[in-house]
């Protein structure tokens, strides 16, 4: 879907986004993805530009915004730096849409503006070593004793583990394999017995990072406790139907870059007398490419208009990541192909686009849970 398709407001927003990604971002996004670097610099930036705080109403210091200009601000940011654009939908799709989802007002009131702002950064910690689809057999557990709770267990594969300033944290706090047994907490960096563990050596999106949040007799107050206890699991489960629009966002956002990335390089890259582009083997790849491109961006946009409009947004968000994720590694692998021998050397971007790609068929849902969660919707329907 071009920009002169988009409202006016969306216009400008994707227009700032696309400046500020750039100016700030990609000098220096091979440099990041070498050396592994979380830029926290940017993510503060990014909350001075009202970027980590999109969805929460103006009253927390948030922009107010809905999932259309969300969809269109990560896929700007995706389509110069994944791994930017992953750091934006986990802290607000995940941290901070959960406080503001299932927070109280006081909850809101302390927390929220500082998300929202960019001052502190968001992790949320629902998968372990042993439970990533099977969240049910969590193994993280908090006791409750006295106006606290005390948690023990480590969280896996979290995005700001190790910088994150403010985590919310699902816990098992009754039986296993019951769906009303876990709960959710906000706990803070600097809280006794909370510190960050192994930080992940990754295949793509390497200057986001990936690390473990370990407990060790954490006591966290009980007014920290988001909803009521036992609420955890069903809240995760409705925080996770947002957070596939986000990484089906940052999936389109990744073959976006890709794609025109490729346009642009068929044209000038001559063989045989004539641009690449003029040959079929490369014209129909490019056909292919923008046909996913957007089949999966309508797709996004149905589910951000149901999501917006307060309706349940669970078949068609599942459907929206699962297929903006699969063709966003299709369209990267193109892109490689595409570009020869070049493309396989860092000094072009689409081995980059190519590596980020694959998170996106396997974080916040594999493709594999995305159908069974399709499944069982239609299911409902007949």
């Amino acid at each position: 879907m071009s920009t002169h398709h988009l409202p006016h407001d969306l216009k400008f927003i994707v227009e700032s986004t696309r400046q500020f990604a750039h100016s700030h971002i990609l000098p220096h996004v091979m440099e990041w993805d070498e050396s592994q670097h979380f830029p926290m610099e940017v993510m503060h930036q990014l909350g001075e530009q009202g970027l980590l705080g999109i969805l929460i109403p103006e009253e927390y210091d948030g922009s107010g915004l809905g999932y259309q200009e969300y969809i269109s601000i990560i896929c700007e940011i995706a389509k110069v730096c994944g791994s930017i654009g992953l750091s934006l939908a986990a802290h607000n799709s995940l941290c901070t849409n959960h406080i503001y989802s299932f927070g109280n007002e006081e909850q809101k009131k302390k927390w929220l503006p500082q998300l929202a702002s960019g001052k502190a950064i968001g992790a949320w910690g629902l998968t372990e070593a042993n439970t990533g689809s099977d969240a049910m057999r969590m193994q993280c557990v908090a006791v409750k004793d006295g106006d606290d709770y005390v948690l023990n267990g480590t969280k896996n594969w979290i995005t700001h583990g190790k910088s994150g300033h403010i985590a919310v944290v699902i816990a098992r706090t009754g039986e296993l394999l019951d769906s009303h047994g876990m709960t959710a907490f906000v706990v803070e960096r600097g809280t006794p017995g909370f510190k960050a563990g192994k930080k992940e050596n990754k295949l793509g999106m390497r200057a986001s990072e990936t690390a473990e949040l370990v407990f060790e007799d954490c006591r966290i107050p009980a007014a920290n406790v988001l909803g009521k206890e036992g609420e955890g699991f069903i809240q995760s489960m409705k925080i996770l139907d947002g957070g596939r629009i986000s990484i089906g966002a940052l999936a389109l956002g990744i073959a976006k870059g890709a794609y025109e990335a490729s346009v642009k390089y068929a044209s000038e890259r001559h063989q045989f007398g004539k641009p690449i582009s003029s040959f079929q083997a490369i014209s129909f790849k490019l056909a292919d490419m923008a046909t996913k491109i957007e089949a999966a961006e309508l797709l996004l946009r149905e589910a951000a208009d149901l999501k917006n409009a307060g309706k349940n947004c669970t078949k068609v968000s599942a459907m929206a990541k699962y297929y903006a994720s699969e063709i966003s590694v299709q369209i990267s692998t193109d892109a490689v192909q595409i570009f020869g021998g070049y493309g396989y050397t860092k000094d072009f971007p689409v081995e980059k686009f190519y590596r980020d790609s694959k998170l996106c068929t396997i974080g916040e849902g594999t493709s594999e849970i995305q159908k069974i969660v399709i499944a069982r919707e239609l299911e409902k329907e007949l």
